[in-house]
């Protein structure tokens, strides 16, 4: 019986081919969405959960706030000293490892010079709490002595060619030797963490590089990310209740005038495994995914797939004025309802089956693009589990009953004599359930299409929006240590070129996060007191307004002809604003304490953009910093003219003066438009969900316009027959349909609505959704829907009436 109706399945969707490549091809495309989509949240989901003991390993992260509560800093990092004090005060804690990132580091083996990025230094605990596979090398000890350093596979390749890597010496900035003690595979792309190399943490204690000073000491580096291994279900809440009492116990008092520390900053804890999607700190390893994203795309999925199966439905319906008489006939012959319905269902899921098939093809051979576009690195590997296969195995059941349950109920529902005769007739209820189908597809289709605008909106404003200084054509460069007593003759060479403005150094340059905070003190009567407000501080020297032509709104620009310079500060206007101060004018002069340096404000800039527009912007202090007292990170130049010429000329300066360093450069506007790569991801993706929903939707449209059309064919005869024109007749058979698009218009703008402007609060500054987005999308869709109607329309008010009137 069941290979009986599986053959007479298979031939009735050869039979009618066009009808059966329509649904196959909807089915494919909804399926191939929805397993590329699989593969991107599962991968999402994954992430550093391939460690063994994933959920026992926490984060301590910290947050610093204000007297009255308002955090204004959240760290994924905490100071050095909190290590051994963590290991001492809490003996439950297993085992504790802790990772410092190096920044950009300048590393040399021979001739071979390189800029790294994802250099850390990690200490020996991090393969007893990290599962991380090593290729040579001894994990108990490779990174247990100073000055020894770990490579991944692909770095020492990199370095040394084909030659045993162990025991070659690598300098760091030229100067420092670490010798190669171990290999590594390189961590899983699901791994919120990526070190290409790691340099033995005890390294630290060499006053040159840090000083073990400062790793008992230092309450204000917050830059160690520090991880426990906790016994198995552990309650960490009952750790984190005590860790007040632990500030207050181990932080000087002196650091908060006397008060307890607790009331300023906080510890948590921060499951690893939730790092990925439901971490947004201040300070991250990486960018991280979003749990938002995720619940997005798995509701474009479902509603692509759903959009699909009413596709089947409606299809199937309009089919069934093709097989009325073979239903008729089968009735007569003995066939029961139940009966019926399984052959439908039978051919529903033989179509689904298909339909998955092609979409497992699909997807294999358009993950390389994705991965290319989205920078994933997506695999059909993490479909291959069976906790994965066995849905996906089943998807094509539970799909198929799906679309042909209807379809089957509908058509096992004609009565024999009518069908004999081709007089059988749909019911009202039948038809407002297939109208109110199409009235959700198009509703989907216009909400993501209105979504799609807004986030193209919302990049346009970004990119275009006055940033408050000039980014164009601004080249930025690691600062090297080299530089600190000849940045002078540095400076003057590279502005010996006609093509070279200005040259500036800084601790951070527009574009980063403002993450520093030395405490700001303001005259209050005959004193100083601490403001309860933050002030970001960034370093700086006497070119860096110029270079950015950063306007003032008050007072001077430091300049060299000023000795006490060195003891003055330039605030923001945001600064002014929140100290109290009534206009930038009145802050000139006035008394003003930042960390130790106390001084005068000299000058007030104007408020503009230094982070991303997802931040409000801050009140900040530029300091004065000199090569005699660095704080630098970057160097700024401000070119024009040829652009060649002057890069040419930057790289002959820097090899003049560091001809033992690796060269490289950035230009601002490029990582300027990395701020917001996720967006832009997301419009892309939107862009190309939109385009498929509204391309399903219309397949549902073409079949229930199909449908409706045969019904009507001795109508549309005898009007054709009484002088009706074809255009007529076409809008005739449109309007109904529009209706039903207009409709569904109603239903998506609110909805449409809301979702965007839950998502443009994730930007302190964002458009304001205008109407006309709104009008334009109910607009396409219906343009898009009035082509794929009138092309049946068309064809119908065109065919010769005599042929529908001899049907009777």
């Amino acid at each position: 019986m069941f290979k009986n109706h599986l053959v007479i399945a298979f031939r009735n969707l050869r039979k009618y081919k066009l009808i059966s490549f329509i649904n196959l091809f909807g089915l494919t495309v909804g399926l191939s969405c929805c397993l590329l989509i699989l593969t991107y949240i599962l991968h999402e989901l994954s992430y550093d959960k391939y460690n063994r003991n994933a959920d026992r390993i926490y984060r301590v992260t910290r947050s610093f706030n204000t007297p009255d509560g308002a955090i204004t800093l959240n760290l994924g990092t905490i100071a050095p000293p909190f290590g051994p004090y963590l290991a001492h005060d809490f003996p439950e804690i297993q085992r504790i490892t802790r990772l410092l990132p190096n920044g950009l580091t300048p590393l040399r083996y021979k001739e071979k010079i390189f800029n790294e990025r994802n250099v850390f230094f990690a200490d020996e605990d991090l393969f007893k709490v990290f599962d991380v596979k090593v290729i040579r090398g001894n994990p108990q000890k490779a990174l247990s002595d100073p000055f020894c350093i770990m490579l991944t596979d692909a770095e020492a390749r990199k370095y040394f060619g084909n030659q045993d890597p162990l025991d070659k010496i690598i300098l760091m900035n030229n100067q420092f030797g670490f010798k190669v003690t171990g290999i590594y595979e390189p961590f899983p792309s699901n791994a919120h963490i990526h070190p290409d190399l790691m340099m033995s943490f005890n390294t630290l204690k060499d006053t040159a590089i840090y000083g073990l000073e400062n790793l008992r000491t230092n309450w204000g580096n917050n830059s160690f990310f520090t991880y426990l291994l906790m016994p198995k279900g552990y309650p960490v809440e009952s750790m984190i209740a005590k860790f007040p009492a632990f500030l207050d116990e181990h932080m000087d008092h002196k650091d908060y005038n006397g008060a307890d520390p607790s009331k300023f900053t906080k510890l948590g804890l921060q499951k690893l495994t939730d790092i990925h999607l439901y971490s947004h700190m201040d300070y991250e390893a990486e960018e991280n995914g979003d749990i938002k994203r995720v619940y997005i795309f798995s509701a474009i999925a479902f509603f692509i797939l759903f959009i699909a199966c009413i596709n089947y439905m409606n299809l199937s319906t309009a089919r069934s004025a093709l097989r009325a008489k073979e239903i008729g006939i089968r009735k007569v012959i003995g066939a029961r309802k139940k009966e019926l319905i399984f052959q439908f269902l039978s051919e529903s899921i033989l179509l689904t089956w298909a339909a998955t098939l092609m979409a497992i093809a699909v997807l294999y051979s358009t993950l390389p693009p994705l991965n290319q576009m989205s920078g994933l690195n997506l695999s059909i590997g993490i479909l291959l589990k069976w906790q994965i296969l066995l849905p996906v195995f089943l998807a094509p059941f539970l799909v198929g009953f799906i679309s042909g349950i209807y379809p089957a109920l509908f058509m096992s529902s004609f009565l024999p004599a009518k069908t004999l005769k081709g007089l059988f007739k749909a019911g009202k209820g039948n038809i407002s359930l297939r109208k109110a189908l199409v009235v959700t597809q198009f509703s989907i289709s216009i909400i993501l299409i209105i979504s799609t605008a807004v986030v193209f909106e919302q990049l346009g404003y970004m990119e275009k929006a006055a940033l408050g200084y000039d980014k164009e054509q601004v080249v930025t460069l690691p600062f090297n240590p080299g530089l600190d007593k000849n940045y002078e003759s540095f400076r003057n060479d590279i502005l010996s070129d006609a093509h070279i403005k200005s040259i500036s150094m800084s601790s951070r340059i527009p574009t980063g996060r403002l993450l520093d905070d030395q405490g700001a003190y303001t005259e209050s009567g005959d004193s100083l007191q601490l403001l309860k407000a933050d002030i970001k501080e960034v370093d700086v020297d006497y070119d860096f307004l110029a270079t950015y032509r950063i306007p003032l709104v008050a007072g001077r620009n430091y300049s060299r002809d000023y000795s006490t310079d060195t003891a003055s500060f330039v605030l923001n206007a945001s600064a002014v604003s929140v100290i109290g101060w009534k206009s930038p004018q009145t802050a000139i002069g006035k008394d003003f304490k930042y960390g130790s340096t106390k001084g005068k404000v000299i000058g007030v800039t104007a408020d503009f953009h230094f982070e991303s527009m997802h931040q409000k912007i801050v009140p900040m202090v530029f300091v004065l910093s000199t090569p005699a007292r660095p704080s630098f990170n970057w160097i700024s130049i401000k070119i024009s003219g040829s652009v060649s010429d002057a890069l040419s000329h930057i790289e002959k300066t820097w090899r003049k003066f560091l001809p033992e360093t690796a060269y490289g450069y950035t230009f601002l506007n490029e990582t300027f438009g990395k701020l917001y790569q996720s967006e832009q991801k997301q419009a892309t993706l939107f862009t190309i969900f939109a385009c498929i929903a509204i391309f399903i939707a219309c397949l549902g449209l073409f079949g229930l316009s199909a449908f409706a059309i045969t019904q009507r064919l001795k109508e549309l005869g005898i009007r054709k027959v009484l002088g009706a024109s074809t255009s007529g007749i076409v809008g005739l058979l449109s309007k109904d349909f529009l209706k039903l698009v207009a409709i569904a218009a109603f239903i998506a703008f609110p909805l449409a609505w809301y979702g965007m402007h839950s998502w443009l609060e994730d930007f302190a500054y964002h458009i304001h959704m205008q109407w006309w987005i709104f009008l334009l999308a109910g607009i396409a869709a219906m343009g898009v829907a009035l082509i794929t109607v009138s092309t049946l329309a068309i064809r119908a008010a065109s065919a010769n009436p005599v042929r529908a009137l001899k049907s009777e």
